[in-house]
């Protein structure tokens, strides 16, 4: 039996039925986004608005104007900073960005922007980090310029993957920057993960927790709680670690 403390579990959602089923299973915080087959895009006010009103726990909001790449040029990190700013007014518990530049660093001067914009709230880097030439260099980065979370896979296609790179990570922040261990989290392998990264945090898609049904006005995707309960029962009743 592993002898630590049950990580917080993140679920990016995008629909108020899925924020709901999330929250009623036991997640600790959601990540509100549209898009979440795009990776996950800015969700609309009105969709802040209403999570916010139908859950208790804290809600982070995906800041990113499009699908694609990381590099954003001067229009966009304007409409990101106004995204912040309504995502904050709307009760947003913090918000998540991403920005590169071209060579595979992080954008320090849009992060800079974006975090002052921010304030009080807490600032995620979500797993853009991933296509980071220099991992380490760039945490310090995150670090030096006030972000409180990071989201990776740590380079890894899943974080089961990416354990080790994650481990060094978890190691190198220590209490200056949370280290959230996302990408194809699975009940069968977040126990041996969490073992091995000593990572306090989860992440996983809300898409993997829903179900589409063919209807009269085409696919509609339908709350299935099954993945959800089967990770939460293998973080509170951990078996062997795996290697």
């Amino acid at each position: 039996m592993l002898t630590r403390t049950c990580p917080l579990v993140e679920v990016a959602v995008d629909s108020v039925a899925s924020a709901t089923m999330a929250a009623a299973l036991g997640a600790g915080r959601l990540e509100l986004c549209q898009d979440l087959e795009l990776g996950g895009t800015t969700p609309s006010l009105g969709l802040i608005e209403a999570v916010r009103e139908r859950v208790a726990i804290p809600v982070v909001v995906m800041i990113r104007p499009r699908a694609g790449d990381f590099g954003y040029g001067p229009d966009e990190i304007r409409v990101m900073e106004r995204d912040i700013r309504h995502a904050a007014l709307a009760g947003a518990n913090g918000v998540v960005v991403g920005p590169l530049t071209a060579d595979g660093g992080i954008d320090q001067e849009g992060l800079k922007r974006l975090v002052a914009i921010a304030g009080p709230i807490p600032v995620t880097f979500h797993r853009a980090f991933d296509s980071v030439t220099r991992p380490l260099k760039s945490l310090e980065v995150l670090m030096a310029n006030g972000v409180a979370r990071l989201l990776t896979a740590g380079g890894g296609t899943t974080a089961y993957e990416g354990r080790a790179a994650i481990g060094r990570l978890v190691r190198r922040a220590g209490s200056e920057l949370t280290v959230i261990a996302g990408g194809g989290v699975t009940a069968e392998h977040v126990s041996a993960l969490v073992n091995a990264t000593e990572v306090p945090e989860i992440h996983l898609s809300g898409s993997s927790l829903v179900r589409v049904t063919a209807g009269e006005f085409g696919m509609t995707p339908v709350p299935n709680p099954g993945r959800l309960m089967r990770l939460m029962d293998a973080l509170r009743n951990p078996g062997p670690a795996r290697a």
